[in-house]
């Protein structure tokens, strides 16, 4: 969902036509695999009631309905049999979640709508066409392309999950015409997803080129004799009837015999507990939580929360009215740290000028004890008129002369920092912060120890890591049901924004003390269910004792030798050089290396290697995995594969690395995300310290430019072959466990049980294959996979895992175990 603020949408006399085919498929493959209690995938169903609690929750209107396919066949398949013949069977763990969306449908008392023999597409139309006579305005919740035909006079699309209305203006920038030309685009440039066949050679850029100079479809055919570049002319001319049954295949029909009329599309109320009980019988949480806190707020689906909550703990989450205090006088603080300080708990959050801790500065503080109750503390905003002419987005506005303007009223920052530090520092006192670590970081720089500490950010990615995001915006709105003020709300945006100490003081005290608050409101929410999950010890002894570990990870950070990157970047841009040099004389021609659509072109136009493939901006793909298959057609791939790497170890590392140095520390300092990946590791950026490659000569070059200090040494550690101590252990696998406290190297064990191999003959070839082996098998690996990964015949792979299979019946036994606990419980746990 887009930071922006809701869009403007019109109420009252609107038809909203939600496209319910599209956002089952959106929905599955947005989302991770989730299954309920009985085993059921629910993925799907999640999203898909996740995206219709959010628009009923959002939208003002009389009519809604939600429309869907009835079938794969409808009377296109009579016109032009092979349409949609190609799209793949539907998923096996989708296929059950049809008919649990319709449940969720009903359970949101909204019309569920198909009809036999007919798309969904078509009962949209024919449904926008009766509202417009009817007087409606419509609005139709998609971003299928194929419903773009429809926009017109008081007919509009939306897509929620972008936030992003979709009127002429988006058409136009689509396909290149008006709304009433894309039926004519599309008869042209057909479509390679539903099998409409349109004439060969033609895309939607050069259909919208000849609609516009034509006309339309009809006179373009009659004349395709006129047009002057010969191929296009002879397709033309070859598959005009192709484009005739194209036209059929993508007009809407908008005379569908409605068996519901309009008029009984109007939006009734859903039932609390009726929705309430399928929420909770899909095990959908976080839909349960962010009901309870509608119904707190007084309001229910389908319309705004009016009144005041009906209990205390409901008025905690989601209090009524809010009290934000700026403060500006010693004493006002001090009031504040007494309150906090007798609370026992209070949450935190810094405004800075910058994303990087070791190069923002601090602007303020601002604080929060109970729901609904902030301040913020402003410490470095500028000159009452410097804010000013921020808030309005232009700094030329600012006093032109050389008199200093006058500073707007704060508390000196050495001042209210010693005032906060004794607090902040107090072993008796929980401090509370969203991405702590960087706030750790910022109050360090100044000298403050922050703790103890808890997270509500890392407390939402323990519960729920791969489920969403865990940004606090995204949380509020998911578990409080409230809409955050955005930073571009009060900091402009593009080249207009602002930093944060140029934000007028009344934008920044409701910006500032509302992230307290409501990181406040999330942790007292989400830090019970940790327990109830059985996850508050994984939290409390990994997740929460890392925080100050590396934010000051972060702050040391590491020495980078400038010299050994400059040199490397001269070599590198020599050795770009010469590979060019061999690029042209295998393409025939000088062209840019670093273009893929002129790479495309060499390749499939030019030197005609077989399995190019266009994308939607017509160019061809030139991936690597694209360019590693084509090798074996022609030497200029490879060579090609090559430059990319030295080409990204110049740009990524030997020239972007001097450009990160700090010019205080001289050292590199990168950040490192606690809570943004699935599988629970770290990641790095700014730089990105974890991809630098290992197993090339280059790769080595550049991890040789971090150093020590003087008299100082780096010391790497890594865990011996984790993974499989953790399956030896958790699977009960005796024979493993018995080879790790032997010390016996486990890969050439491997090698010598599935290759036949006795171990004093071993080489580092085949080890390397029983490494790739043992880690592929226990994370799930084909045959495929393992052909791919090793350059082996897919047969020997699939040979290989069989062997091993045979050779370590335990693990095989283990696996199986695993998958049938998650079928039968919906899920699977460590010891």
């Amino acid at each position: 969902m887009s930071d922006d603020a809701p869009l403007d949408l019109p109420a009252k006399n609107t038809l909203y036509l939600v496209d319910g085919s599209g956002y089952i498929f959106r929905a599955y493959h947005a989302l991770p695999p989730m299954t309920r209690a009985d085993g059921t995938p629910v993925n799907a169903v999640f999203g898909f009631s996740s995206m219709l609690m959010k628009l009923v929750e959002e939208i003002d209107a009389q009519h809604l309905a939600v429309i869907f396919d009835s079938a794969r066949e409808t009377f296109r398949n009579e016109i032009y049999p092979a349409y949609k013949a190609q799209r793949p069977e539907l998923p096996e763990d989708l296929r059950p979640q049809f008919a649990l969306i319709r449940d969720a449908v009903r359970a949101f008392n909204v019309p569920c709508i198909e009809m036999p023999g007919f798309e969904a597409d078509d009962l949209i139309a024919t449904y926008a066409k009766e509202a417009r006579k009817h007087g409606m305005e419509v609005i139709i919740v998609s971003s299928d392309k194929d419903l773009m035909q429809l926009i017109g006079d008081g007919v509009t699309m939306l897509d929620p999950i972008k936030n992003r209305q979709i009127g002429p203006d988006e058409v136009m920038e689509k396909f290149g015409v008006a709304p009433d030309k894309v039926i004519d685009v599309q008869s042209l440039a057909g479509d390679s997803v539903d099998n409409v066949p349109g004439v060969p050679g033609i895309g939607v850029k050069t259909a919208a080129q000849l609609i516009g100079e034509y006309g339309d479809l009809d006179t373009l055919l009659a004349r395709a004799s006129e047009i002057k570049q010969p191929k296009r002319r002879e397709s033309l001319i070859e598959y005009a009837e192709q484009a005739r049954i194209s036209r059929q295949l993508v007009t809407l029909r908008d005379d569908v015999p409605l068996e519901i009329a309009v008029d009984s599309l109007e939006v009734q109320d859903a039932d609390h507990q009726t929705l309430l009980t399928f929420f909770e019988e899909n095990s959908f949480k976080r839909l349960v939580s962010r009901l309870h806190a509608l119904e707190a707020q007084g309001g229910h689906t389908g319309q705004g929360a009016t009144t005041s909550p009906a209990d205390p703990q409901a008025a905690e989450l989601a209090p009524a009215q809010t009290d934000y205090e700026m403060v500006v006088e010693e004493a006002d603080l001090k009031r504040w740290i007494a309150a906090a300080t007798e609370a026992g708990c209070v949450s935190v959050d810094t405004e800075t000028t910058g994303l990087d801790p070791m190069t923002a500065k601090l602007v303020g503080v601002s604080l929060s004890i109970t729901a609904g109750k902030a301040c913020y503390i402003p410490l470095e905003h500028g000159s009452a008129a410097a804010t000013q002419a921020g808030a309005q987005g232009n700094l030329l506005d600012a006093p032109a002369d050389d008199t200093p303007a006058p500073r707007p009223k704060q508390i000196e920052t050495a001042r209210a920092l010693a005032l906060l530090k004794p607090m902040l520092e107090d072993m008796s006192v929980l401090k509370i912060g969203h991405n702590l670590k960087y706030d750790w970081v910022i109050f360090r720089q100044q000298g403050i120890d922050v703790a103890p500490v808890d997270d509500s950010m890392l407390i939402s990615y323990v519960l729920e890591g791969g489920v969403h995001g865990h940004g606090m915006d995204e949380l509020s709105e998911l578990h409080l049901g409230h809409k955050t003020i955005s930073f571009k709300e009060v900091a402009g945006t593009g080249k207009d924004q602002v930093t944060f100490d140029r934000v007028p003081l009344d934008k920044a005290t409701e910006y500032a003390a509302e992230d307290a608050d409501i990181t406040g409101r999330l942790y007292r929410m989400l830090k019970p269910r940790l327990r109830e999950a059985g996850l508050l010890t994984v939290y409390e002894t990994i997740e929460r004792p890392l925080v100050p570990i590396i934010g000051e990870m972060e702050r040391h950070g590491i020495k980078v030798d400038r010299e050994v990157l400059a040199e490397m970047s001269k070599d590198f841009a020599r050795r770009m050089a010469d590979y060019e040099v061999e690029i042209y004389k295998l393409a025939g021609r000088e062209f840019n290396v670093g273009s893929p659509k002129q790479l495309g072109e060499v390749l499939f136009d030019e030197l005609g290697l077989q399995g190019g493939k266009k994308g939607k901006t017509g160019a061809y793909g030139t991936g690597a995995d694209i360019l590693e298959m084509l090798a074996v057609q022609h030497d200029l791939p490879a060579k090609i594969l090559e430059w990319r790497q030295i080409a990204k170890l110049k740009s990524t590392y030997a020239d972007a690395l001097v450009g990160q140095i700090n010019p205080l520390t001289g050292r590199v300092h990168t950040s490192f995300a606690m809570a943004a990946t699935s599988t629970g590791r770290l990641s790095s950026s700014d730089p990105n310290v974890q991809n630098i490659p290992i197993r090339t000569e280059e790769g080595r070059r550049i991890r040789r430019a971090f150093i020590a200090e003087k008299g100082h040494k780096l010391l790497s550690v890594d865990y011996s072959q984790v993974e499989l101590r953790i399956v030896a252990d958790i699977g009960g696998l005796e024979a493993l466990r018995q080879a790790f406290r032997d010390g016996i190297d486990i890969h050439a064990m491997t090698a010598s049980q599935v290759f036949g191999v006795p171990l004093e003959q071993m080489d580092a070839a085949t080890r390397r294959k029983a490494k790739a082996i043992n880690f592929g098998i226990i994370y799930g690996i084909s045959g495929f996979g393992l052909a791919r990964q090793l350059g082996i015949p897919q047969g020997e792979a699939s040979e290989y895992i069989k062997t091993y299979f045979k050779r370590f019946p335990g693990i095989r036994a283990y696996m199986d175990a695993t998958k049938d606990f998650a079928k039968e419980t919906g899920y699977v746990q460590t010891a």
